[in-house]
């Protein structure tokens, strides 16, 4: 007899295993290395560009880790995955603590960002078949939530932690990814259940045309494109492209984690209520108006309000996407398990090449973060 897998896990499992799995392997390995950006360099960990590099370490690992999930997933069983997901990032952490090399700092961050987009392909196809369709969207909106909580952490917990020191910071992320994985160890469900759940819907009903699956992969491409400038430079562009200073700088990576933390379950919610397809359509709309803002205007409230809005986006469209995924596969669990997956990797690739693709533009425009910003706006039209 199958069982009915909203029957098995309750809600508060389910949000707390994929917020603490979304938050531990991406939120935490990959944000949280911004701000320990500058400290490395002034530490004289490695030299300047390395440093810079290495930041790039994650991006490779993500892509990776999204191509290796589902095959993973079905040798070991999904859950499985996921916990040895998050102790490779606590083990990254703790390692990163001591540099001994760069060879060992890239491998460890590479560690992180392999994990990553191993949670990301299989946090969803894990815990959404327990979860009531009328509810998916705010649901999954909470799992992501732990995206924004990782970058909203990372502008807040690392410099508290920095005053211990550099080697502690490392130390203290370790801990806390610790904590978050023993928290949600036994939350997961067992992988069996979503076997026997995925089993009935694997070989029934018709599948979403090729034109459509086709058409969200190349528009999640081209978010994955146009969420690198604002998640790169916005610093950046706020101490030297408007000369306001690093108290400003700050203050504004904060804001950004605000909309980060609010991102997800309001666009979740907002799937629930119009759509997948429409709200995708709006928030495109809305974040386009967004970055063109960032370029235009400086004034310090349009600057503060243009930012929160934009950190929506990034943790925020994840749950928009994956609700776009069931309302084009509604009847086939291994379908909609495997166009997750292709979008996940599609997304992680179009990230990595244009964080390469902004960085040359910017060398080439001579730091000029206006074009940056334009460029993305026109990915996201």
């Amino acid at each position: 007899m199958s069982l009915a897998p909203t029957t098995r896990v309750s809600a508060a499992q389910t949000i707390l295993s994929g917020l603490s799995a979304s938050l531990v392997g991406i939120g935490l390995a990959r944000f949280g290395y911004t701000p320990l950006i500058p400290p490395m360099i002034d530490a004289h960990w490695f030299p300047a560009s390395e440093v810079v590099r290495l930041g790039a370490a994650n991006l490779a690992g993500y892509l990776i880790g999204a191509l290796v999930a589902r095959t993973g997933g079905a040798r070991i069983g999904n859950a499985t995955a996921l916990r040895s997901a998050m102790l490779a990032v606590t083990l990254s952490f703790l390692a990163c603590a001591f540099p001994l090399s760069v060879a060992w700092f890239f491998g460890w961050r590479l560690v992180s960002g392999v994990a990553g987009g191993i949670i990301m392909v299989l946090v969803a196809a894990t815990l959404m078949p327990h979860v009531p369709a009328a509810r998916r969207g705010v649901t999954s909106g909470a799992i992501f939530l732990g995206l924004g909580l990782g970058i909203a952490g990372s502008g807040t917990v690392v410099p508290l932690l920095l005053g211990f020191g550099l080697r502690a910071t490392w130390i203290g992320l370790a801990a806390i990814a610790a904590a978050f994985t023993a928290a949600s160890w036994f939350a997961w469900p067992p992988s069996v259940a979503i076997a026997r759940a995925a089993a009935p819907g694997a070989a029934t009903g018709p599948g979403a045309s090729r034109r459509k699956v086709s058409m969200l992969y190349a528009q999640y491409a081209l978010v994955g494109v146009g969420v690198v400038p604002p998640m790169v430079f916005l610093v950046d562009y706020v101490v030297h492209g408007l000369r306001a200073g690093t108290h400003l700088g700050a203050l504004a990576w904060v804001l950004y984690g605000v909309g980060a933390i609010a991102g997800p379950p309001l666009y979740g919610l907002l799937g629930d209520r119009i759509g997948a397809r429409h709200t995708l359509r709006v928030v495109l709309g809305m974040q386009a108006l967004a970055i063109v803002a960032l370029a235009t205007q400086h004034a310090a409230l349009a600057l503060g309000v243009t930012t929160i809005v934009l950190g929506s986006f990034p943790a925020g469209v994840v749950p928009i996407v994956l609700a776009r995924v069931g309302e084009l596969e509604p009847h086939a669990l291994a379908r909609r398990d495997a166009t997750w997956s292709r979008a996940t990797v599609v997304f992680a690739a179009a990230q990595a090449l244009s964080g390469y693709a902004f960085s040359t533009l910017f060398d080439a425009s001579q730091g000029n973060h206006r074009l940056l910003f334009l460029v993305a706006a026109g990915a996201w039209r």
